[in-house]
């Protein structure tokens, strides 16, 4: 049976070691405490709910040594870490740094790191989460903290012996182009410091350094990184910056959401189809959403939740990966994306809940068989 690498993001939340965390959810487990507290905002709301393994603490490594036998077990082979850096020092890092990453069988997942280098505002305290306008983080970064930021990444996390790699190339995600150009200054500054990080890289000892984007809508870029009309696509940015290959984070970044989970994919593969079209030469390797509803993180109701979104019709998207990877043999590894592992507020986990069970897990494993 062919192999195929399914990697899905975690959010590294559910723990309360990380200090900062506690402005958000006081608690002291991290966002858990939005989960535990979720009510139903009408009536027939698939909210609260309730994760089958507890409100676990994820940066306990006896915790993850129970998940990755599970996401293993169930075809699940590689986790993409959410990754900060915010105010000149990294952000929730235990759950990597002191969980799985010390997880006695971490060997059976390979992991690497998206840099979620968007803006921080309210969203994660319920409190305030209405205020969307207050900024208490930037997550545009100068030069200097770039390349300090690499140092870090290359000793830190591509010397790990599980850490994935296409073609000997650290694979390293970078979620939001806009702030990566504003920070560094635009698109020649932004391709400078990209460039030396691949030097970076190779230095250390590897083959080079593989930069895969996360894809949203197409619109507009500031390539300028200041306050002019230097617009250019996504497409051109791409180009520009020389990304070696794009996935998709969430189906709520390109796609009208509040609707049933089946029209949804309809409009993933005509996505799909246009990304081939218009990126030719870029590898894009597919992504699937479990679904999206983050009302657990506010009081008032949100509207835009997926409807429909059963482990049957999951298992659908799935498949539709899989097809996709299967009549795409260029690609230089069969790597299908998932949203997520636990974005539980966002409605978007394959942990067990008491609505399904272990029905997201068992939909991966009917389609991409377990990994030993």
């Amino acid at each position: 049976m062919k192999k195929y690498d399914v990697a899905a993001y975690i959010w590294p939340a559910y723990t309360g070691d990380e200090p900062r965390t506690r402005i958000f959810w006081p608690e002291g487990i991290g966002e858990w405490q939005s989960v535990k507290n979720a009510t139903k905002k009408f009536p027939d709301h698939n909210w609260p709910r309730k994760p089958v393994w507890g409100y676990v603490n994820e940066a306990d490594p006896y915790v993850m040594e129970m998940q990755i036998s599970a996401a293993a077990d169930h075809g699940v082979n590689t986790f993409i870490y959410d990754w900060y850096w915010y105010d000149g020092r990294p952000f929730l890092e235990n759950c990597l740094c002191d969980g799985f990453l010390k997880a006695k069988n971490n060997s059976r997942m390979k992991f690497y790191l998206m840099w979620a280098n968007h803006s921080v505002n309210y969203t994660w305290d319920i409190r305030n989460s209405d205020d969307q306008s207050t900024v208490i983080w930037d997550g545009a970064v100068d030069r200097r903290n770039f390349d300090v930021i690499c140092r870090r990444l290359i000793e830190k996390f591509f010397s790990q012996p599980n850490y994935y790699k296409i073609d000997g190339c650290p694979v390293f995600m970078i979620y939001d182009l806009h702030n990566l150009v504003r920070g560094l200054g635009g698109v020649d500054e932004t391709r400078r410091a990209l460039d030396n990080f691949r030097d970076m890289t190779a230095r250390a000892g590897y083959a080079g350094l593989h930069l895969q984007l996360t894809a949203w809508s197409e619109h507009a870029v500031n390539l300028s990184g200041v306050d002019t009309n230097a617009q250019g696509s996504t497409r051109d940015a791409v180009k520009l910056l020389g990304f070696d290959s794009i996935s998709h984070y969430q189906f709520v970044h390109f796609v009208n959401i509040d609707r049933d989970y089946r029209e949804i994919l309809a409009d993933v593969r005509r996505e799909w189809e246009r990304i081939d079209r218009d990126y030719e030469g870029t590898p894009y390797f597919p992504h699937i959403s479990v679904g999206w509803d983050n009302n657990p993180r506010f009081t008032s109701f949100r509207p835009g939740i997926v409807r429909g979104n059963t482990p049957e019709a999951f298992e659908e998207g799935l498949r539709m990966a899989k097809e996709y990877v299967d009549t795409h043999p260029s690609l230089p590894v069969p790597l299908v994306t998932i949203n997520s592992w636990n974005e539980w507020t966002e409605t978007s986990y394959l942990q067990p809940d008491d609505l399904y069970g272990y029905g997201y897990l068992e939909a991966v494993r009917r389609v991409f068989g377990s990994h030993t």
